[in-house]
């Protein structure tokens, strides 16, 4: 899926709260307020209040330490750990394989809502 397609927006793969966190996320990041007045109503089904100011903080928080990270040219991850992402071409199909099973053994069938406080 392609942030910015909508493809998310018509998958199996999240459910009602993630595509509306998602489409949130998007809104702030690409601040389209001045273009749609839609969204926050859209998002407001899913989330209540209090939760549509926390998501909005995270978005501006990862959004902030993006474009710090971003303008000064500064690394996210340390340089050697880049060049070993770079020297690697082969992906252990396998491995990875063993990995997402694990993951999905322990991933919940269902989250719980979030605490009132």
């Amino acid at each position: 899926m392609v942030i910015g397609s909508d493809e998310y927006m018509v998958t199996d793969l999240l459910n009602r709260r993630e595509k509306a966190a998602v489409l949130w996320a998007e809104h702030v990041t690409l601040n389209t307020a001045r273009d749609r007045d839609d969204i926050f109503g859209q998002v407001r089904q899913e989330f209540t209040e209090d939760e549509v100011v926390e998501l909005t903080m995270i978005c501006g928080l990862f959004n902030f330490f993006n474009r710090f990270m971003d303008s000064l040219k500064i690394p996210l991850e340390p340089q050697d750990e880049v060049n070993k992402i770079k020297k690697s071409v082969q992906l252990d199909a396998g491995k990875l394989h063993d990995y997402l099973a694990a993951m999905l053994a322990e991933w919940p069938a269902e989250f719980p809502e979030p605490a009132p406080d």
